[in-house]
């Protein structure tokens, strides 16, 4: 009897350790560009619950492409995550109006908010309600091989407007080197030329007139313009072999691998040309340059814009005050300084760019904190459904399947419908 006496103080004893139940909170994730990512936020999440043992973190990811086609479903369902990974823009307003986000503004710290770059807060503000918490920024360039360019004869520092770039693209064919990567199963990176040149054609004013149906819409002149443009890129056939078939991640690899002399891509392919190489170790630091996107003669846009997104996350309708608990957690300092230096992304707490190590990054930093606008991408500025209709004529613009106004008009008939 007083064996079993001392296993039920011994069971009430471990048992009185553990709380009751622990709340668990659901995070969607888009898949991190590289390991590193997921390592970042496993430490995260072991740090949080160490300090909250009450509460237990499910982190789950899918592809860009998954996430956003099962997201809306997710969101209407008992099975929607708690906190979900947001490009912001016009799709986060279009879950903010449809009511399935909830307003953390009374769950946050105003002491943590102060933390954050007042154009990241802004980001994930709509109506005067906070929906969620900034997480970091990304920025669009042209990145170069310079062994290759080199070896093309050509000097990427002084390409200066797109018809500066389209002729080096011509040079670099010309000396038997594939000119671009891009992942063009994946859609949107073949977006970042349409919408930066429609960026540089329209400028930021323009394509909040566009979007508003105004000057002929997102059919309008400047946008078909944008779409000419592209096609006499797309005219010279500067992508790798099957490129319709690459995807994003494969395309980062392929360009660590020397297979092509530019990429058009955020920041953070810095780190993903390296780690999806077949080496792992890619193109070496001194040999990965950038420039700025090329001006547009006669554009309307600040040669100056930068053009990418300010990423974050949502809390979802349901969800209770412990999500924004971890939110406040994992963008504190130390956890975006750790980011930093891992040369993962710009994040955008105050302070953590001490962290950043590449000298690439670092400007790139400055190129954006420098700009007089940073356009977020048209495809999450403009809402879910004309985004993907901006995805899907980019692609066709590219393979040559329809015209510069046959793309524009694709564009601004799911315009009209929203």
């Amino acid at each position: 009897m007083k064996k079993y006496a001392t296993l039920a103080v011994l069971a009430a004893t471990v048992l009185a350790s553990f709380p009751a139940f622990a709340e668990t909170v659901k995070v969607l994730s888009i898949e991190p560009n590289v390991k590193e990512g997921r390592d970042f936020y496993a430490a995260a999440i072991d740090k949080f619950e160490k300090a909250n043992p009450d509460i237990k973190i499910q982190f789950d990811y899918l592809d860009d492409t998954s996430f956003k086609s099962k997201l809306p479903t997710l969101l209407q369902s008992a099975a929607r995550p708690d906190i979900f990974f947001t490009w912001t823009g016009g799709v986060f307003h279009e879950q903010a109006d449809a009511g399935v986000l909830r307003d953390i503004s009374g769950d946050v710290d105003p002491k943590a908010l102060e933390t954050f770059a007042p154009g990241g807060i802004k980001a994930l503000t709509y109506k005067d309600k906070l929906y969620g918490l900034p997480m970091y920024a990304g920025v669009v360039v042209l990145f170069y091989n310079k062994e290759l360019t080199d070896k093309a004869g050509i000097d990427p520092k002084t390409i200066k407007t797109w018809d500066d770039f389209l002729a080096a693209v011509k040079t670099v064919k010309e000396a038997g080197i594939t000119p671009i990567v891009v992942g063009g199963k994946s859609k949107w990176p073949l977006q970042h030329y349409y919408g930066y040149l429609a960026t540089r054609i329209a400028g930021t004013d323009g394509i909040v007139a566009a979007s508003a149906g105004e000057n002929g819409g997102l059919a309008g002149p400047d946008f078909i313009k944008a779409g000419e443009e592209f096609k006499r890129l797309a005219d010279l056939q500067p992508f790798q072999p099957g490129f319709m078939d690459t995807d994003n991640s494969k395309a980062g690899g392929l360009f660590g691998d020397g297979r092509g002399a530019f990429i058009l891509s955020g920041n953070y392919m810095i780190g993903a040309q390296k780690r999806n190489s077949t080496s792992g170790s890619g193109i070496s630091d001194e040999n990965l340059g950038f420039i700025p996107f090329p001006v547009v003669e006669g554009g309307k846009g600040d040669p100056a814009d930068t053009f990418g997104g300010i990423n974050g996350w949502l809390v979802s309708k349901n969800a209770t005050p412990a999500a924004a608990k971890f939110l406040e957690s994992l963008m504190d300092l130390d956890n975006q300084t750790t980011s930093a230096s891992m040369d993962l992304w710009l994040p955008i707490v105050k302070g953590a760019d001490a962290g950043i190590k590449n000298a690439n990054i670092k400007a790139i930093a400055n190129l954006l904190a420098s700009a007089p606008h940073h356009q977020l991408y048209l495809d999450q500025e403009l809402g879910a459904n004309v985004g993907a209709a901006m995805n899907d004529a980019s692609a066709q613009l590219a393979t040559g399947d329809i015209s510069p106004e046959e793309a524009a008009e694709m564009v601004e008939e799911a315009n009209e419908m929203r």
